[in-house]
């Protein structure tokens, strides 16, 4: 694969580590996102043998309010993974190889998948979340997303 993602495949997975020589699989993303996105995301560490606090910050962090579910993913979006019932895993989607999620995995440390190989690794995607901005909230806490500057995607490696 000759693609940006190459220089991270490979780092090895370390709780709470968010690079740039290992990564946790939420690490990987605040990275990924800042560096090649320029989308200031909050680092958020949590011991990933506690389930019950995972899953519950997956579900409630306020940062998935920066995030819109969208059936049409494209470079740069969060791909939300599960291996049962609860997501439980984050990686970034890439528009590379017929397309798949550059991830962080104990024990394997950074890879890229296309969905067969997420499948046949037993992972399926819960949804893809697109990113609408920086939030700013008005006087009744309503949030009022930013726009994301056109041509600024993508700031090379």
């Amino acid at each position: 694969m000759n693609h940006w993602a190459s220089s991270y495949i490979g780092k090895p997975w370390q709780v709470a580590s968010d690079g740039p020589d290992a990564f946790d699989c939420w690490g990987l993303v605040v990275e990924v996102q800042r560096r090649l996105f320029g989308r200031r995301m909050e680092t958020i560490h949590i011991e990933p043998d506690n389930l019950r606090l995972l899953i519950r910050t997956i579900r409630q962090h306020p940062i998935r309010r920066e995030w819109q579910t969208t059936v049409y993913q494209r470079e740069g979006d969060l791909a939300l993974l599960r291996q049962s019932r609860h997501p439980v895993h984050v990686g970034v989607w890439l528009d590379v190889d017929g397309g798949g999620v550059l991830h962080c995995l104990r024990g394997c440390g950074v890879v890229f998948q296309t969905l067969p190989s997420l499948r046949l690794s037993g992972w399926q995607i819960e949804s893809f979340y697109t990113y609408i901005g920086d939030l700013n909230y008005d006087r009744d806490g309503h949030p009022s997303p930013q726009p994301i500057p056109t041509g600024a995607q993508l700031r090379g490696s």
